[in-house]
């Protein structure tokens, strides 16, 4: 069996499950692979260009296995690789890093971390922001995560992860998903019966996988259902928000800020309204980028194609 590996990370392939005659090579997901590695069974994806995976979907004919190491399915799945190719995603790779970014986003803004950057350029000490506080200004956006009201849209592996973080911080936290129960011990109502939730909410944390049933998910009538004094944070993709209505709310001041990691075009142009929105954190997809345990997710999954239990995180 041949298995390519990409260039863009660095995998120990000693510790992958390989049998006699296996052949690892490696490639760069930028460019076409070579002609003496086209007939690989298996490709790890990381870091690939559309144009890359197209090439390889009309080339690499003897493809059984794509293991990707992205979360989300939606670049792969429009390459045009065959039916008959198993395709698994790297969910569980990036639970930690993107809750850890979101974490960082969230008290950026509660804690008014840019304002506060702002005036040390300045060199002004910001007394209003320092010194003796009320711990729940009344009618005020929160100053702190202690008996915050967080609502994550998007409970799965990732809003799982970063749950407990905010717990840990006092926050009372809820979900949003596909149907309405209780995941990992906190309580979700379903997408449709979201409004009651949303209208109680301190801080809103998306993470949408994109998709047409998650398109815009954020739009004006969410973000009308908001209190004014929310915050909103975005680490699942671009696509899920309408980032025109995001803008007239941030300019209108229906909501308190807003984070994003993600946008619907990436890079983000300097020309780009976003840039220019008030009270808006912006990082350039910066939340994942580190898949940990990716040689695991690959051996297990190699494994399986071997006819050893069963793929995970097939597509």
């Amino acid at each position: 069996m041949k298995i390519l590996l990409p260039m863009s990370i660095e995998l120990d392939a000693q510790t992958l499950p390989l049998e006699p005659g296996d052949v690892v090579a490696d490639y760069d997901p930028t460019q076409p692979v070579r002609e003496e590695d086209a007939d690989a069974e298996v490709m790890v994806v990381w870091g690939n260009t559309d144009d890359q995976l197209a090439d390889a979907a009309q080339r690499l004919t003897d493809l059984k296995l794509i293991q990707a190491l992205l979360a989300g399915p939606d670049q792969i799945k429009k390459a045009g690789f065959g039916e008959d190719v198993v395709v698994c995603a790297g969910i569980g790779l990036h639970d930690r890093t993107v809750s850890e970014h979101a974490l960082a986003l969230s008290l950026s803004l509660v804690r008014f971390l840019p304002e506060l950057a702002r005036r040390q350029e300045r060199r002004e000490w910001a007394s209003e922001l320092g010194g003796a506080q009320p711990l729940h200004p009344e009618g005020a956006p929160i100053t702190t995560l202690l008996d915050a009201r967080v609502t994550i849209w998007g409970f799965g592996s990732i809003g799982q992860t970063l749950a407990p973080l905010f717990t840990a911080l006092g926050a009372k936290v809820s979900g949003i998903a596909r149907s309405t129960g209780e995941r990992a011990g906190y309580p979700v109502v379903a997408t449709e019966e979201k409004n009651e939730l949303l209208a109680r909410t301190d801080l809103l944390v998306m993470i949408l996988p994109s998709g047409e049933a998650t398109a815009d998910s954020l739009d004006a009538a969410v973000l009308k259902t908001l209190p004014d004094t929310a915050y909103v944070v975005n680490v699942g993709r671009g696509s899920t928000v309408d980032e025109a209505a995001l803008i007239e709310a941030l300019e209108e001041g229906r909501i308190a800020g807003a984070a994003i990691d993600v946008a619907k075009t990436e890079p983000l142009p300097a020309e780009d309204p976003l840039w220019g929105a008030p009270h808006l954190i912006i990082t350039p997809h910066a939340a994942g980028g580190r898949p940990g345990g990716a040689e695991e997710l690959i051996g297990h999954n190699l494994k399986a194609l071997r006819g050893d239990g069963e793929f995970r995180n097939r597509m």
